[in-house]
Parts: structure tokens; sequence; C-alpha cells
């Protein structure tokens, strides 16, 4: 049985705001020391399949610059699979962006039928989880089945964020409703298929000549072979996921993170989530108050200084006297003497003044973007957000309210990407 992957890494991920200004939702750090894709990534080279195609659009250079050639996911490889990544392009068939997950598949099939493959995975590579794609693969054989969707018990909160699928009691497809606003009792789609080659290769060209079609796997593809009776199958997932789509959802899952125990434990020798991890010194830590928090390659705690719930990525350095809550730090930010973060998402090379203060205990997230310098005694109340390479020049007032980003004024030519002192 040959299986090839196709990971879908191209979304916009606007609900997550400034983190995605810059960069592709898949590429997004998570954890101190991964990118979002690493889940899905790490899943099919643990669960043995080592033929992986990711399809990006949106903001591709982080991930293409993260994943190279794939050697840290032992995907480096030539002559039997690898890790390929296919981006939208022009060609004398006026092949164009792409317009959805099916259209994204159906632009770059010939490269999958190049793979010769009997089984191709499609996966999303946005979400946070754990999954032997083996088992799933192994029940959608036995079944027989044209597609097997991986499916997770959802709340009645959640269903309409997700597609609400019904079966009978042998766990065949009866109804699929992409984002119910009503929804109906069922399980949520995980985005996470399994079809037969050939199967695939029909219903994509089917939809391609569809002129009424999103070119979409949920809305499209999947409710019409359902309405046809086509054997479409399910695997019930009872592990850990995240759908990070948003940053109250994001914020979330870095707290699962820190929980005791974790619910979601990185810790798990069994079944590691690889990347390209920074080549950086151990931590060192002060005499400081710490708890429950995760911290990476480089960091420098200094005495005085308190970190509570946090995750902190490589290089981050708290000062003496500040105070870091509830918050997630990405690489290289810089809290300076007695300035207080609380409740914060921190994207990278941020330099928070001394005395400043942002977030605040409940309520909504504070949000600062990459490269932003907060003077100090500056405050970023809880709702408030600062976009990109905002620096002091760029800032009326000392503050910024809830609901209110401020941008930077600045030409991208006249922004310096200097180092922090």
């Amino acid at each position: 049985m040959k299986v090839s992957a196709v990971i879908l890494a191209g979304g916009e991920g606007s609900r997550l705001g400034i983190l995605t200004a810059k960069r592709t939702k898949p590429a997004v750090p998570f954890a101190g020391k991964y990118r979002i894709i690493d889940f899905a990534l790490s899943n099919c080279v643990n669960s043995g399949y080592m033929d992986v195609m990711i399809l990006a659009q949106y903001r591709p250079h982080s991930l293409i610059e993260h994943i190279g050639a794939g050697g840290p996911w032992d995907l480096d490889r030539e002559l039997a699979g690898g890790v390929r990544i296919y981006t939208p392009y022009r060609s004398r068939e006026l092949a164009d962006w792409f317009v959805g997950t099916a259209d994204a598949v159906q632009q770059n099939f010939l490269f999958v039928k190049d793979r010769k493959p009997d089984v191709v995975l499609i996966l999303s590579g946005d979400h946070i989880y754990r999954m032997n794609y083996a088992e799933l693969v192994e029940r959608h054989v036995e079944a027989g089945a044209a597609v097997t969707l991986a499916t997770i018990e959802v709340t009645d909160e959640e269903k309409s964020r997700f597609g609400i699928i019904q079966t009978d009691e042998h766990g065949w497809v009866t109804s699929f409703l992409e984002k119910p606003p009503d929804a109906p009792p069922g399980v949520g789609n995980m985005g996470v298929y399994c079809f037969d080659y050939d199967v695939l290769d029909r219903v994509l060209l089917e939809d391609h000549l569809d002129e009424t079609s999103s070119k979409d796997f949920g809305k499209d593809i999947l409710p019409r072979m359902i309405e046809r009776g086509e054997k479409v199958f399910t695997w019930p997932y009872r592990g850990y996921w995240r759908d990070v789509g948003t940053l109250e959802s994001y914020w979330e899952a870095h707290m699962d993170l820190l929980s005791d125990p974790p619910a979601y434990d990185l810790n798990d020798l069994g079944w590691l989530i690889h990347t390209r991890s920074e080549r950086r010194a151990p931590a060192r830590i002060g005499s400081a108050t710490i708890g429950a928090s995760l911290m990476t390659h480089g960091c420098t705690i200094e005495s005085g200084a308190t970190v509570q719930r946090c995750v902190l990525g490589s290089g981050v350095r708290v000062e003496r006297g500040a105070v870091v809550r509830d918050s997630v730090i990405f690489n290289d930010c810089v809290i300076r003497k007695d300035a207080v973060v609380e409740r914060a998402l921190m994207d990278k090379r941020v330099d928070v003044g001394a005395g400043a203060r942002v977030g605040g205990p409940g309520g909504k997230l504070a949000v600062v973007g990459k490269g932003s310098q907060l003077p100090d005694g500056f405050v970023v109340h809880p709702g408030g957000e600062v976009a990109h390479d905002v620096c002091a020049e760029d800032l009326d007032g000392d503050e910024v309210p809830d609901g209110l980003c401020v941008y930077t004024k600045r030409r991208p030519w006249e922004i310096s990407n200097k180092k922090l002192p």
C-alpha cells in the first residue's frame, strides 16, 4: 500500500490578525520552538509516511525557509519520498491562485500522479494534534471506502465552526453540512481525509469542470459524493486536537500545554514533534520566581524577575523586576526592567520598555506584532493591539486602549531590523 500525503498550508489565517501579517498560518510559531505545520508533518513521519507534498500560497517565505530540504523530519530524500513544497504558478493552461482546498490539490495533481500512490491523505497544516495516520488508512482499506473522514466530538457551541457529519450505526456518512448556523446532532469534520487515488482523481476533475463549485472539499466534493450514494466512511479520533484559528484558541492551546498534567504532552518520546531547532545556548535563569512555564534555548531570566504560566521562545530576555504572566512570547523579545506583561501574545523581536505594561488580568488578550518597540512606561490595555515594526515615533500618546490597533507610519525601507541590545 503506497500512501502519499498532501498538506494544505496556504491559509491566510486572517483571524490570527497580527500574527499572520507576515507569514502563513501554518508557519506561525507554537510552543516556543515549533511551527504549527510541524504537527501534521511529524504525524506523517511518525506514521511511516515519507512521501509528503505541501501546498502553500499566502506569504509562504517563512514556511519555505522553515521546511528547507526536510532534514529535521528525515524527509531530505531524492529517490524514495521526501517533502516537496508547491505554490501557485502561471502556465499555458492559465493556472492561477488556488480558489479552494480542492482547487489547490487539482492544480498540483500531476505531481501526485507522478508518485503513483494507492491512497492519498489530504491534511490541514494548521491544527495541533497527534494522530497515527496508519490507523486511519488501515480502517479505510478494511471498510472498502471511497473516502474516509477523521471525525471528532464537538460541543453544541463549537458546531457552527465545523463541518457536521451524521452517520449510520456502522460509521457510513448519511449527511454532511459545512459550518451550519443551526447544527443538527453529529460529529465534527477534522479536515483529515483518506482517499482512494482513483476516486480522488475522478472527483477533482468533476469539481474542476463544475463552474458552480467553490472548489472546496467540505462545501462541494464531500456533500456531492454523499448525495449520490458513494461510500463515505468515518474514523473517530479520541485524542487531543485544537484548531488554533483565532487568537483566543491559539492562546488557549498554549495554556493547555501548561496544565498539570498537560492536556497535550510534548514530552512523548514515542511520538516526537520534529522541527528545525534554533542553535542557541541553554536557558539561563537567575534567582527568579518561575512557575508552570515552558522556556526554550537561549532564554535569560534575570534575578528578581517573575514568570508564571508562560511559553517563552528562543532568546527571550526578562530583566530584573519584570513580571510576565499567562502569556506567549516569541523569539528574541526583551521585557525590560519592572515591565508587566499579562495575558498577551507577543511576536518576535518585540522590545517592551522599562515600566511598560502590556495586557492585564482576565478579559481580552493584548497583542504586539513582530519587531515593535514600546517606550518606557507605555501601556497596551487588554484588547489593544500594536502591529509589526511600530516604534516610539509611530505612537500618539502613551497608551493603546481596548479595540484599537496601532500601525507604523514608516515606509518599509525606513524600517531597521537591527538586533536589540
